[in-house]
């Protein structure tokens, strides 16, 4: 049986028909009510389907409300002003960024344009080859047709999840610095130089620590359409101090912190298999946005 996404998720779930059924399999789209003991979805009608475990094909996590593809792109572009490296280029629709190779998100291609499409990555190749690097493309779901091209399922799944920024609560005692220091680089346990941490495009950055237990990253930038974002990333706690509250206590000094910058609304990004930070940010009122991953764009360059 597939895995299953909490009570409470909206999703594509695809089961098996009774036997003698034409066509075999069916699907239907919702939120998941309750998982034992049969798993029960509500529809947008209000239809409940009710499915016995066994019967589950395939299931795929949907966005908690519909989410149009402009969306999708103009928070991709504010996430890319936030952690966009130490070089920038656009080419053809994509914004590419440079930093070293220390982490994904700040080496890699986005598509922020309508523009953006396959013919590009040929010179995206380049542009990262002339710097040593690997052609990362960052790709939302949606907006770039790869289907079923070879190893374009990519790597590094992520979801993006998100949250109104109304009235914040402050929970303990969290130092904000305007630049990370040997504290908070010690703690953060990556080594990514101060000068990539740092870099924003067009916005604000700001660094939080819980005294020798937990780090974490916001930046406020503002998207095409207007919205002002305040991202959360960089997150970590220190062995010996997890399960005491310290990520809890510095993700909401950061979301008070860019709510007085302006942010109204706050994304995270997390990897699908990393379930201990989903349920963190899933406590704090983020739900999913959309999905991105990885891909190399010389798995998807057409052959010279």
């Amino acid at each position: 049986m597939a895995r299953l996404p909490s009570v409470g998720t909206r999703v594509s779930l695809r089961y098996r028909r009774p036997a003698g059924s034409s066509p075999p399999h069916t699907d239907v789209i919702g939120y998941i009510e309750a998982l034992t003991p049969r798993i029960v979805v509500r529809t947008k009608s209000g239809e409940i389907v009710g499915i016995a475990p066994d019967d589950v094909v395939a299931i795929r996590e949907l966005s908690a409300v519909p989410v149009r593809a402009s969306q999708i792109r103009a928070l991709e572009h504010a996430a890319a002003l936030a952690w966009p490296g130490t070089e920038q280029h656009w080419q053809d629709g994509w914004l590419l960024r440079a930093g070293g190779g220390y982490t994904n998100r700040a080496n890699s291609a986005v598509p922020l344009d309508f523009s953006a499409g396959l013919a590009a990555l040929p010179a995206i190749v380049d542009w990262y080859g002339d710097r040593g690097l690997q052609p990362w493309l960052a790709l939302p779901e949606r907006l770039v047709p790869v289907r079923n091209r070879g190893a374009g399922a990519g790597v590094k799944h992520t979801r993006v999840m998100t949250r109104e920024l109304l009235t914040v609560p402050v929970e303990g005692p969290v130092a904000l610095l305007d630049v990370p220091d040997a504290q908070w680089v010690a703690l953060y346990r990556r080594d990514v130089p101060v000068e990539v941490l740092t870099a924003v495009v067009d916005g604000e950055v700001v660094f939080a620590t819980t005294a020798g237990a937990a780090v974490g990253r916001g930046a406020v930038t503002t998207a095409p359409d207007g919205t002002r974002w305040l991202g959360i990333s960089a997150l970590h706690v220190a062995a010996g101090h997890r399960r005491r509250g310290h990520a809890r206590a510095v993700c909401l000094a950061l979301q008070a912190w860019g709510a007085g910058r302006g942010a109204s609304r706050a994304y995270v990004q997390v990897l699908t298999d990393n379930a201990p930070a989903t349920t963190l940010y899933e406590s704090l009122g983020f739900r999913l946005h959309h999905q991105h991953r990885y891909v190399d764009a010389r798995l998807l360059a057409p052959a010279s």
